[in-house]
């Protein structure tokens, strides 16, 4: 007996470590999702091949769909998480949080005690995320105003807010599960 047509179709999601490959697909993924600051092709190929271990990239059916870029700040047991990117086609799912969740679940993460990212006071889909994100694992948020409008953009990009979230422990996230 055929299987009904009209039957939607499962798609199935990865979650993985960019590489240099990836570079050109995640620089028009984040073209594509405005308001984000677009980089160079260049940055998003150096990204995916050096910060490979602080990065995620997320595939639906083999299309790249998601993408987190972060490093772990020097000399600091800090996560800097740089951008976060969903894809028009993939947002509602949840992609942003869980791609959160997995780099911080990585061995490249394992001494960050923190995470910290910058979003503009105007950028309500960014802090919805890391307000849930900070829920979601028992963290806690903070925020302060950090690259300043005239100070640092000469008044040519919003202030950006230094947000911190506390991380929890490894057996806090194992109690969490």
């Amino acid at each position: 007996m055929p299987k009904d047509s009209d039957t939607p179709r499962m798609r199935k999601l990865r979650l993985r470590k960019p590489d240099a490959t990836d570079g050109a697909d995640i620089w028009a993924l984040v073209k594509d999702c405005k308001p984000l600051d677009e980089n160079s092709m260049y940055c998003n190929l150096v990204q995916a091949d050096h910060f490979r271990d602080t990065c995620v990239v997320a595939e639906i059916d083999g299309d790249i769909v998601g993408w987190v870029s972060g490093h772990m700040i020097p000399d600091r047991e800090e996560l800097f998480v740089w951008q976060v990117a969903v894809s028009p086609t993939a947002r509602g799912l949840g992609l942003g949080k869980t791609m959160l969740q997995e780099l911080i679940q990585r061995d490249a993460c394992g001494d960050a005690t923190h995470l910290k990212t910058t979003i503009t006071q105007d950028n309500a889909a960014s802090w919805s995320l890391f307000r849930g994100f900070a829920r979601a694992i028992g963290g806690r948020l903070d925020d302060e105003p950090h690259f300043e409008r005239e100070a640092h953009f000469e008044g040519r990009h919003d202030t950006e807010h230094m947000v911190t979230i506390t991380l929890p422990t490894v057996t806090t996230l194992a109690r969490a599960a």
